[in-house]
């Protein structure tokens, strides 16, 4: 490809534009669906054993509706929501954040109702052993729904990398610009390397969301290497 042997500084230059990007919303997804996440899975919990008002299944309604919202008439509509310049790309963060929200805490919410269903035994044991509320949602209950999160945080990843180029319609500088140039140019080399630089951070990201669970759950390997025993 001559184009990207003559250009692979702005190339990088784009990609790292486009990681900065996609760093922030992830980031904050993972803190903000968390408890959000748990809160549906113990307030539907409730509302299945105590016949209180289903309040997980609002929150999830809720959080899903912004996933239904289009990313381009989102970006347009946070800059007059929040008052911020349109070029800015605090409203790309701020939407992808959203997004990646929305999918997250329905994922968390179902990754703690399953580990709970299937290790209710586990649980239903660390209350017996004297386990604080607290102590059974640290030491018990997310450990066991850690690799449904993880499994959703790497789709997020994908999906918040992918739409960062959706902002190249608005201005903000991201590997997308090298597709929208490349389509207004009608060159197809152009709008191939940055669809591909695109897939190149996807796979670094999820690789290093891959490295942090097994830093994170060694337990899981053991389990692994157990089951092939």
């Amino acid at each position: 490809m001559n184009w990207l042997t003559t250009n692979w500084d702005t190339v990088l230059d784009l990609g790292v534009s486009h990681l900065w990007l996609a760093l922030p919303p992830i980031v904050l997804t993972f803190f903000v669906s968390l408890p959000l996440g748990w809160a549906a899975y113990r307030l539907s919990a409730q509302h299945t054993s105590r016949r209180f008002l289903d309040g997980g299944a609002i929150i999830i309604g809720l959080t899903s509706i912004l996933y239904a919202i289009p990313s381009l008439a989102l970006f347009l509509l946070l800059p007059m929501i929040f008052d911020s310049p349109i070029l800015s790309p605090f409203n790309v963060i701020s939407a992808l954040f959203l997004y990646g929200m929305a999918l997250q805490t329905r994922v968390v919410a179902e990754s703690f109702t399953a580990a709970s269903a299937t290790q209710s035994a586990a649980v239903g044991a660390s209350s017996a052993l004297g386990y604080s509320e607290g102590q059974r949602i640290w030491n018990v209950e997310l450990p066991l729904a850690g690799p449904g999160i993880l499994a959703g945080m790497r789709v997020v990843s994908a999906s918040t990398i992918s739409m960062v180029s959706v902002g190249a319609l608005v201005g903000v500088s991201s590997l997308g610009d090298l597709i929208t140039q490349g389509f207004l140019r009608s060159y197809p080399e152009q709008i191939i390397v940055g669809t591909l630089a695109i897939v190149v951070v996807a796979l670094l990201m999820d690789a290093i969301l891959v490295v942090l669970g097994h830093i994170l759950m060694p337990w899981q390997r053991v389990l692994r290497e157990a089951g092939h025993a």
